[in-house]
């Protein structure tokens, strides 16, 4: 997948919100995209005569708002997710290190997948809220806001309603690690150089191919754990789900039975097109997050450029450079003190 890559002279806490800030900001640009996708594969009837057309389709049933439905949960599940992912994709990483502190590409992906699954047990009924709010006609709603869908589906659904389809997150994560290996260990060939010399722009879209691969493979789990989480018999059209089951694998049988397999990945072409748009925005705005607090912290000149500030260590963390300022600062004053002596 890609990702933004982390760099040392960021402190913690401005590394969570430069990449907070730059998904916020890339969920709410694409979120039509991601409106119609998740529309597609729980089998609306909006969605039923292609990509194209399922634009229209929401345009004229919903309005201009009915594209940016569920956008409020999907930013807001973005902070937690991103909080548990990166610890706990840390802690696994550090039980793979070699004495040299070195982890293979395998391992690294490995790791990825597990921490993945974790961020997204911890944040599973925000991403139920989010299906249930974009499968709803916005002018007709069943749930409105996040605090009412989550309450309201325990009350009328019990606790495991909130987590229902969660087992196919952990399915789809098998091939998804597997696609993300697939690509990584054949780019030296398809650039012709090793890893360690490709640019910025070799490096994002290698993420993007890998990140349309992984997708597409790990696809059908998810068009089935999104039917999952719609689906409810008290709902106005059992919550949109265009065929009804009893579980997992029949939901799996009366798709490929009644709609043909292909359906499982109803949505896909939403899904990558909405993918370097997506990665596009998530880079540039992390760029220029950090751009602004690498200013902040005396490591460049201006906030508008990299240029370097002279004289100062890029090597060191945040803390480090500010106490190198504090101790010049003192230091000059103590001469100017003494000066007047």
């Amino acid at each position: 997948m890609a990702t933004v890559k982390p760099d040392d002279r960021l402190t913690s806490s401005q590394g969570f919100m430069c990449v907070g800030f730059a998904g916020v900001f890339s969920k709410t640009v694409t979120s039509p995209l991601e409106v119609v996708k998740i529309k597609s594969q729980v089998g609306t009837f909006h969605c039923k005569k292609g990509f194209l057309h399922s634009f229209l389709v929401v345009y004229q049933k919903e309005g201009i708002r009915g594209f940016w439905k569920g956008n409020l949960v999907s930013c807001l599940r973005l902070f937690p997710y991103s909080a548990v992912h990166l610890s706990t994709y840390k802690q696994i990483v550090h039980l793979h290190m070699d004495e040299l502190g070195y982890v293979s590409q395998w391992r690294a992906i490995f790791a990825g997948g597990l921490a993945g699954i974790s961020a997204a047990l911890a944040t599973y009924p925000l991403e139920v809220a989010e299906t249930r709010l974009i499968a709803q006609n916005c002018r007709e709603p069943t749930y409105r806001g996040v605090v009412h869908t989550l309450s309201k589906i325990y009350q009328t659904e019990g606790l495991r309603a909130l987590y229902r389809g969660f087992s196919l997150t952990i399915l789809g994560a098998f091939p998804f690690s597997i696609g993300c290996y697939a690509v990584y260990i054949n780019l030296d060939k398809l650039w012709r150089k090793p890893q360690f010399r490709f640019t910025a722009l070799q490096n994002f879209i290698n993420g993007c191919i890998a990140a349309g691969v992984a997708q597409t493979l790990s696809y059908p789990f998810e068009t089935v754990k999104r039917k999952m989480q719609a689906q409810n018999p008290r709902l106005p059209h059992y919550g949109g789900a265009d065929i009804h089951f009893t579980g997992m694998l029949d939901c799996f049988r009366q798709v490929i039975r009644n709609k043909g397999i292909l359906t499982l990945w109803s949505g896909i072409t939403a899904n990558m097109v909405k993918i370097v748009p997506y990665f596009g925005l998530l880079f540039s705005c992390f760029e220029m997050c950090k751009q602004v607090c690498l200013y902040r912290n005396g490591y460049i000149v201006s906030p508008l450029s990299y240029k370097l500030a002279p004289g100062v260590d890029q090597s060191m963390g945040p803390t480090e450079v500010e106490e190198v300022k504090q101790y010049l600062k003192n230091r000059k004053f103590q001469s100017q003190q003494g000066s007047r002596w």
